[in-house]
């Protein structure tokens, strides 16, 4: 399955990236890319932006999947249509966790045995 995805290509702390068309199964990192689709930089703006429309729109018509981080970006520079993906999910409350292990403590503790001395156990005294 062929995807349009990001590449990353700049310095250490000055990232832009190519718009690339890979194989699924290719790391992003493994230069194997069949057709370089533009660039973006993220830090410019939107003035720095060099994606080829026409070709990202023929190559999903061809059946290429595009990332979802892709996506958004293709639909904030208008070349598809549609509404932005969620990339990062929402995080899971904690507090919900901290009163399920609270739970646990208070079940544990009344489950647990209590030791009590029997008749035929006598204490020892020191006379």
């Amino acid at each position: 399955m062929l995807k349009i995805r990001l590449q990353r290509v700049g310095r250490k702390n000055e990232p832009s990236f190519r718009v690339v068309l890979v194989d699924s199964r290719m790391g992003p990192k493994s230069g194997k890319a069949l057709e370089i689709l533009g660039a973006h930089d993220f830090r410019e703006g939107k003035g720095n932006n060099k994606i080829d429309g026409e070709r990202v729109k023929y190559w999903m018509s061809q059946g290429a999947q595009v990332s979802e981080t892709m996506h958004n970006l293709l639909v904030s520079e208008k070349i598809i249509s549609g509404k932005k993906m969620n990339v990062l999910p929402k995080k899971k409350p904690v507090a919900k966790e901290v009163k399920e292990e609270g739970k646990k403590e208070s079940v544990a503790e009344s489950v647990a045995p209590t030791v009590s001395p029997t008749a035929t156990e006598v204490p020892v005294s020191a006379a």
